[in-house]
């Protein structure tokens, strides 16, 4: 099972505040124990949303709207985010329980969503073989 710890925004990050030394230590100390679990599969902080471009679809089969941020809804922006790979919900709330406070000033807030498998999404076996197939492409890519 896979989850995204989402790290959402706050006024500071959104304002380009950077993290501390000591917040960048404790991240990287709790990555570095994700990976020795096995469990990580990405960690990353976003640029604030004053770099952001949001593209909408305001009318079934219309044109596309693009906006340029900021934006100015803070709480419902992406600071950051941590992708894992767990046995149970229960593990990924316990990884999620051990991040460190995200923006190490009391305002730290993480959403956990568990990722949609496959076999979840596409119930045709022939649009998942087409599925496997695209991320076998985007694996051997990766690694050439």
């Amino acid at each position: 099972m896979r989850f995204m710890m989402i790290v959402k925004a706050t006024t500071d990050s959104e304002a380009g505040v950077m993290p501390s030394q000591e917040l960048i230590e404790a991240m990287q100390k709790y990555n570095e124990e994700l990976v020795k679990a096995g469990v990580l599969l990405a960690a990353d902080g976003l640029m604030s949303s004053s770099n952001g471009i949001r593209i909408s679809y305001p009318e079934p089969g219309g044109k596309p709207k693009v906006v340029d941020g900021p934006f100015t809804e803070t709480k419902e922006i992406i600071a950051g985010y941590t992708l894992i790979e767990v046995k149970s919900r229960e593990e990924a709330i316990q990884w999620a329980l051990r991040m460190p406070d995200p923006h190490g000033y009391g305002q730290g807030e993480i959403e956990l969503r568990q990722v949609f498998e496959v076999e979840d999404l596409m119930a045709d076996p022939e649009t998942r073989a087409k599925e496997a197939a695209l991320r076998q492409q985007v694996q051997e890519q990766k690694q050439a």
